[in-house]
């Protein structure tokens, strides 16, 4: 098994209003050159969080940064053909499940999002921002998160 101890947000860089296969995202995947989709989770509009790459297996989400992080990706991202947070609802309240899970899971000690590792506007949020809903007191508010027992416990 491998060490995983960062979660990397991302968007997948479509429209928002449409939704998309685990098996479609893998093909666009795969017609880049990957082996098969390069995320670990994929959350729909509607909340669905599907299993994209076994979570045993390296990911292929944000060069550098792959061996020890899993990759997280809402579908959306876009509109009117520009980077925008297009998430819904019930997919920040899937994505907020999702990382409190896999906290509890693994030893995560960073959230980012794939923008704090390459010159592009994926996740198309702030992450940190986003984070601070539950660390209205954390020393790291702002920067780079980093869980710890408190914040794992804000979550629930």
């Amino acid at each position: 098994m491998r060490t995983i101890n960062e979660i990397i947000l991302h968007c997948t860089d479509t429209e928002a209003g449409k939704d998309y296969t685990v098996e479609e995202i893998e093909r666009w995947h795969i017609q880049r050159g990957f082996t098969e989709i390069g995320y670990h989770y994929i959350i729909h509009p509607n909340g669905e969080i599907s299993q994209g790459r076994d979570i045993n297996k390296i990911g292929a989400h944000c060069k550098g940064h792959n061996a020890h992080s899993i990759g997280i990706a809402y579908i959306g991202g876009r509109r009117d053909g520009k980077p925008a947070d297009t998430r819904t609802p019930d997919q920040v309240s899937a994505m907020d499940r999702l990382i409190l899970t896999l906290v509890e899971a693994y030893p995560i000690k960073r959230v980012t999002g794939h923008n704090n590792y390459s010159n592009k506007a994926c996740p198309c949020f702030n992450v940190q921002e986003y984070l601070g809903k539950y660390c209205t007191n954390c020393p790291f508010l702002g920067q780079d998160c980093v869980y710890c027992r408190t914040c794992k416990l804000s979550l629930v």
